[in-house]
């Protein structure tokens, strides 16, 4: 049964699983009013469920009362057959946790079927990481004599690198939240998560001439976003990966480099030079520590590639 790459509108429900419309769109109300989730995990959560719903939709259900988890592994088997990451269908089978607890809350289901149920355990791949040189060339290369944008451009690639924030936490940043005077970043993490970063020198001064040089060409009205478009609106976490790929394109740069490539440098410079991890879970808005320390394992197998390259032994 081919479920996880149609496209799984609620529209194309049949009769039957009516009810089910009205559930979601009270569960997705009750992710922003009372989980606080953010905007992308709960338009994940939405596609995920909507393949739920089809699946159960299949099988002739009359009902989400209907549902067990014999239903629900079937689903999860579809997504690995289909040949989706261990990933996705792990934050899956996230998504239908929460709703079976958000129908059980409200008495649809009379426990929670989805609670024995066991995700595809995950392989943990190393992040990727940009030498020091790559960052660098990554980050000069926005210019006059090429792009429109280049002084808002280059400002977004050194605060991404200098503060590793998300794509998302940068676009939602407003002009009052940096302080120049005390050198940080107060940025909005998930689950509205307010977290305070310094910033390195070089990245504030390129920040603030955008601020003061080419910003004001950009607004169109009044707004507190810190970046803009270049129709003066607020930019999106999408024009943020846009712009990397765009740069990585022109520096040639090999591998799959994203925002998040910046993420990963930013925490893995500050592990090799010596900072503590608590302090670098802090500055990246880990919940856990256990998240921060994959990037112990990144520097370490630097280390081993550095020495199988050069010592005579190795």
């Amino acid at each position: 049964m081919n479920v996880g790459t149609k496209r799984a509108s609620q529209s194309a429900l049949s009769g039957r699983l009516r009810d089910a419309r009205s559930h979601l769109a009270g569960f997705l109300d009750y992710l922003q009013v009372e989980c606080g989730l953010s905007d992308n995990t709960r338009k994940a959560y939405h596609r995920d469920l909507a393949r739920l719903l089809a699946h159960l939709d299949a099988f002739g259900l009359n009902g989400l009362e209907e549902m067990t988890s014999a239903h629900i592994e079937s689903l999860l088997h579809a997504l690995s057959t289909e040949g989706l990451a261990e990933a996705s269908v792990a934050r899956a089978l996230a998504a239908v946790r929460m709703f079976c607890r958000y129908l059980v809350l409200y008495g649809v289901l009379d426990k929670d079927i989805s609670a024995g149920i066991n995700a595809p355990k995950k392989w943990r791949r190393l992040p990727t990481v940009l030498p020091d040189d790559a960052a660098r060339k990554l980050l000069s290369e926005p210019n006059a004599g090429q792009d429109a944008h280049h002084v808002r451009d280059r400002a977004i690639l050194m605060l991404l690198y200098a503060t590793g924030m998300r794509a998302g936490e940068l676009v939602g940043m407003k002009v009052d939240d940096l302080n120049f005077n005390l050198g940080v970043a107060r940025v909005l993490g998930k689950g509205a998560k307010e977290r305070v970063i310094p910033v390195a020198e070089e990245a504030l001064k390129a920040v603030d001439e955008y601020i003061h040089t080419y910003r004001p060409l950009l607004q169109n009205g009044p707004s507190s976003a810190l970046f803009l478009s270049r129709t003066g609106r607020p930019m999106a976490r999408e024009d943020v990966f846009r712009l990397v790929r765009k740069y990585v394109r022109r520096t040639s740069l090999r591998g799959r480099i994203s925002p998040h490539t910046l993420r990963h440098s930013f925490a893995t410079q500050l592990l090799s030079n010596g900072a503590d991890l608590r302090s670098v879970q802090e500055m990246l808005g880990h919940a856990d520590v256990a998240t921060t320390q994959i990037y112990t394992h990144v520097d370490s197998a630097r280390l081993k590639a550095i020495h199988k390259r050069f010592h005579p032994r190795a």
